[in-house]
């Protein structure tokens, strides 16, 4: 076994194609609501894979996410969230991530790609975990990663606010992404 396929004791996935595992993934990001409050939403539909290279730096993701599958629980905000205002889902459909760079360091990394909402493409980079590799019952093979990252949603042009009578906003402009997602090997 090379040095790329082993990762601080822990096996690193093979390469080839891995699959996201939409059932075993969660797509979350939280935002701040009168300027304390934080307020957590997720996507629900979404797709995408990990192709790992021989030299795990090498490697490249792709996702897309249905921005119609927002929710935050609560449908009023979920439609305000989908509509003109924010995502405006019957004009851009999809959110689409590619990275352009990947650099690990043991079981840490960092990914930087190309993150497109609403037609507008900037820079995202989001901090990961490698958090291990296991076979399933079925005789797959199965890799899980966490990440998370902060971006300013008025870069992609999410600019809708409301100012507040004592100062601030209603929404924030900084959001936070978390990610946990399992892989399945493509067989």
């Amino acid at each position: 076994m090379s040095d790329a396929t082993r990762v601080i004791g822990i096996q690193a996935p093979s390469p080839g194609v891995w699959d996201v595992d939409a059932a075993h993934t969660s797509v979350e990001f939280i935002g701040r609501h009168l300027v304390f409050t934080k307020v957590r939403g997720r996507f629900t539909g979404f797709s995408g894979t990990v192709t790992v290279a021989e030299d795990p730096n090498q490697s490249s993701v792709e996702v897309t996410v249905d921005v119609s599958t927002v929710s935050t629980g609560i449908a009023d905000r979920d439609a305000h969230l989908k509509s003109a205002d924010f995502f405006d889902v019957e004009k851009f459909p999809t959110i689409t991530f590619q990275s352009t760079s990947i650099e690990w360091s043991g079981v840490r990394g960092r990914m930087t790609g190309d993150l497109t909402v609403r037609d507008v493409t900037n820079p995202l980079t989001l901090d990961m975990a490698f958090n291990g590799i296991v076979s399933d019952p079925w005789g797959g093979l199965r890799a899980a990663f966490s990440a998370g990252g902060e971006v300013d949603r008025e870069a992609w042009g999410l600019v809708w606010n409301m100012p507040l009578e004592a100062g601030g906003v209603l929404v924030s402009k900084k959001i936070e992404i978390e990610i946990e997602t399992e892989l399945v090997q493509r067989k």
